[in-house]
């Protein structure tokens, strides 16, 4: 009898999901294992809830975002009040007969893993790195991560022609709780005029001498991009189910200063003339949608890796992205502390910032 192979995504969507889906199964099954995707990620590991997957069930699915399988936000561990369900979880894993589990997530959903690993209890486990913020360290890039800045990059590409036409100040809220990567990038490839990111510390009065700076020499408009996660800690904020403060909306508060400088500081051109801020939050479009070549190539060349490890039986690894090639590091290594953009990659765009 086959043995099985269980895979789970968990966490937020990021395109590329399903490429790495498709390579665990077809080289799962032509290496002579079952392959069974757990419903909605952990939680269809507590409820002993996963499917056989087929070649069919896989067919293409490397062009399309989402993940087939469905994911969730939902811990074993205690997580802030919390119970303890990881026993639960092992039961689930036992009552299907997994010989090993491939969990495919981010800090939060490979932190789980890492800690069945090392309980014991089912330390069958390899991880696959998934996040669009690109915040997972011990891999140079995770997958996602190309499409989602794309998306951001076209959205700018987009705003700078409504935002010159009206010579408005648009504020732009990219995804990014820990780490800048996302703002950083598509705002350098988008061309936004000011980039505020959670590493770097910023004060409002250099954004508003930018703006007066752009407006004297002739170029009526500005656009900010701003990542989510400079928004400051507010403990009194929902929470998702591992305790991370849910947030968006910064980009609203950054619009209401600018807008209160600008009618204070800014004379008018003429007298029914407005200077305006206006705002946009990317949200989960920048989730959204088919993967771009290079997700595609990365998340199936991750999940077919991932099946190599099980055969080797590298337990409590994660698969990673080590210049070109894609090699083996322990799961404890990608999770506990982030990846966040070091300061000579913000000032390599600080540069041209202001333009």
């Amino acid at each position: 009898m086959a043995q099985k192979i269980g895979i789970l995504t968990g966490g937020g969507d990021a395109p590329g999901l399903n490429a790495v889906i498709r390579g665990i199964v077809v080289n799962g099954i032509k290496s002579g294992y079952e392959v069974w995707g757990f419903v909605d990620g952990w939680a269809g590991v507590l409820n002993a809830n996963a499917r056989q997957l087929s070649l069919d069930d896989v067919e293409d699915i490397n062009r399309e975002g989402g993940t087939i399988i469905g994911t969730s936000r939902t811990p074993i561990f205690p997580k802030k009040g919390s119970p303890d369900r990881s026993g639960e979880a092992v039961e689930g894993l036992k009552k299907l007969g997994l010989h090993a589990l491939v969990a495919i997530g981010g800090d939060d959903t490979l932190g789980e893993a890492d800690r069945l690993y090392k309980d014991n209890r089912f330390p069958h486990v390899i991880g696959v790195p998934k996040t669009i913020d690109n915040d997972l360290k011990a891999t140079d890039y995770t997958f996602g991560f190309n499409t989602a800045v794309e998306i951001a990059t076209q959205a700018f590409d987009r705003l700078h022609t409504t935002t010159k036409s009206h010579h408005r100040i648009m504020v732009v809220e990219i995804m990014g709780r820990h780490a800048g990567w996302m703002t950083l990038e598509s705002g350098m490839a988008g061309g936004a005029h000011v980039i505020l990111t959670p590493e770097v510390k910023f004060d409002m009065n250099e954004v508003y001498q930018v703006i007066k700076r752009r407006y004297e020499s002739g170029k009526g408009y500005t656009i900010v991009a701003v990542a989510e996660g400079i928004e400051e800690t507010d403990e009194s904020k929902e929470t998702d189910a591992f305790g991370n403060i849910k947030l968006g909306g910064v980009c609203e508060t950054i619009q209401e200063r600018i807008q209160e400088w600008l009618d204070a500081n800014m004379e008018k051109p003429y007298p029914e003339f407005k200077f305006e801020a206006r705002s946009v939050r990317l949200g989960h479009l920048q989730r959204g949608g088919a993967p771009t070549a290079f997700d595609r190539i990365l998340g199936t060349r991750l999940g077919v890796q991932a099946v190599e490890f099980v055969k080797q039986e590298k337990w409590g690894h994660m698969v990673s992205l080590q210049g070109t090639e894609i090699k083996a590091v322990k799961l404890e290594e990608a999770v506990g502390e982030y990846k966040t953009v070091p300061e000579g990659r913000y000032e390599e765009a600080r540069i041209f910032l202001g333009l």
